[in-house]
């Protein structure tokens, strides 16, 4: 069945993902002549950039989120439909829903994202969440949380060493942000909330299969920030592939180590809607996408974000998963469907690289500004006024700014709340032992 709810001649555009690249095409298209529908299976717009916060109770899951219908409230020719695409018709022109309904349009932009990649070891998953959602990161919250109380009433060294051992799997952004969180957490918010341990002799181990973290970055930027870590207390594994994750341990190449709480930074899949369109996918199950983001044959349909493999010029490599990417994209593919709807021709799209950045923890970050690089409080103070920036809504950049702001005298986590299932049932396993190869 058809559910176009408007029967007026306008162009109807359907927008599939409710993150920056889509929200920034919706928006960008606001008082433009079409009609836009945007879909997603989630009801708000998520800052991901602040997730690994959430995730280390630095933040709640409201700081960083705001609801797609109230971003789009004012813009008289948008829709929401929490919904959930499962495949495209592209001879039909119509967007399949879960349900079975189908959703015509006249312009398809696809900005569904991407879900944590295991590397042909899907069972893992369960045993060391990644970090993509906020369900994400109020799970690894909880198991950070819990491991903390479980080491509390345990009288077994060997297993209250394990309950205070975590191990973050992935030294790009995210798992150098998760590590240094981690780290602070320990040595700074827990350390005089117990009775029975003692919070800041937690290890945090860092482990990248590459031969240095934060492969993206220039190497004097990748080395201070490992320098960072070391100071706050974690432990860096390069040049160690992860070769198995067990319910009590995690084992490396010639060692396993024991703990309880592993943690997924490793490595990222397209979204399987790519799959449905039957056009070419590179190795991620991104969609090759022509320079102005449509796909071979298809002008009409648009494909943004993570979901897009397109190789920037200006460096010869695939432009990166990050915010400022999805964002650009986002305007350009308003722009073009609005100079499309004129009569005039698509422009290809030209990223504008804003620079990269990573924190480290408090007063610690690194940037990449054009050719500019920075280090140490200033970095961290760039990124800070950066991330208030994009939020979006006030009332959250405003709230976001207090809680750092308190954070940074305090080292207070104020978001230190266990959801779901909290009872600790039992003693655990023995852990595996620590073995190391001849």
């Amino acid at each position: 069945m058809d559910q176009r709810t408007d029967r007026s001649s306008l162009p109807h555009v359907v927008i599939v993902g409710g993150g920056f690249a889509g929200l920034y095409t919706a928006k960008g298209l606001k008082g433009k002549p079409v009609r836009v529908t945007v879909i997603d299976r989630r009801n708000h717009h998520l800052f991901q950039p602040l997730l690994y916060q959430v995730a280390t109770a630095a933040l709640s899951p409201a700081d960083i989120a705001v609801p797609i219908r109230s971003i789009l409230r004012r813009q008289a020719n948008a829709t929401v439909l929490l919904a959930e695409a499962t495949a495209v018709d592209l001879a039909q022109r119509a967007v399949v829903l879960e349900d079975g309904n189908r959703l015509s349009y006249d312009y398809l932009v696809l900005a569904t994202g991407a879900r944590h990649s295991y590397f042909g070891h899907d069972a893992w998953e369960p045993l060391a969440p990644g970090l993509k959602n906020l369900e994400d990161a109020l799970e690894i919250r909880r198991r950070v949380l819990l491991a903390f109380e479980a080491a509390e009433r345990e009288t077994d060294p060997a297993i209250r060493n394990a309950q205070l051992t975590f191990v973050v799997v992935g030294g790009g952004p995210t798992g150098v942000e998760l590590a240094g969180a981690l780290a602070e957490i320990a040595r700074y918010t827990m350390v005089q909330d117990f009775r029975s341990i003692d919070a800041s002799q937690a290890r945090i181990i860092l482990v990248e299969a590459a031969p240095r973290i934060l492969g993206t970055f220039p190497e004097p930027l990748a080395r201070r920030a490992e320098e960072d870590l070391k100071r706050l207390g974690v432990e860096v594994r390069i040049n160690t592939p992860v070769t198995e994750i067990k319910p009590d341990a995690v084992v490396l190449s010639g060692e396993s180590i024991a703990t309880y709480t592993a943690l997924w930074a490793a490595g990222v899949t397209a979204s399987p809607l790519a799959w449905t369109l039957g056009v070419p996918l590179d190795r991620a199950g991104r969609v090759l996408v022509e320079p102005d983001l449509t796909i071979k044959d298809h002008p009409e349909v648009f494909v943004l974000g993570d979901l897009a493999s397109l190789t920037d010029p200006a460096t010869g490599r695939p432009l990166p998963g990050v915010a400022t990417v999805a964002i650009q994209q986002g305007n350009a593919t308003a722009a073009n469907i609005a100079r499309t709807c004129a009569g005039q021709f698509y422009e290809p799209f030209v990223y504008k690289d804003r620079g990269s950045m990573a924190t480290i923890g408090r007063a610690r970050a690194i940037a990449l500004l054009g050719r500019t690089q920075l280090k140490g409080f200033v970095a961290w103070l760039v990124w800070l006024i950066i991330h208030i920036y994009f939020l979006i809504g006030f009332e959250n950049r405003i709230l976001v700014m207090v809680q750092w702001i308190g954070a940074y005298f305090t080292q207070r986590r104020g978001a230190r709340l266990i959801t779901g299932e909290a009872a600790i049932k039992g003693k655990r396993p023995e852990p595996a032992v620590t073995q190391h190869s001849s």
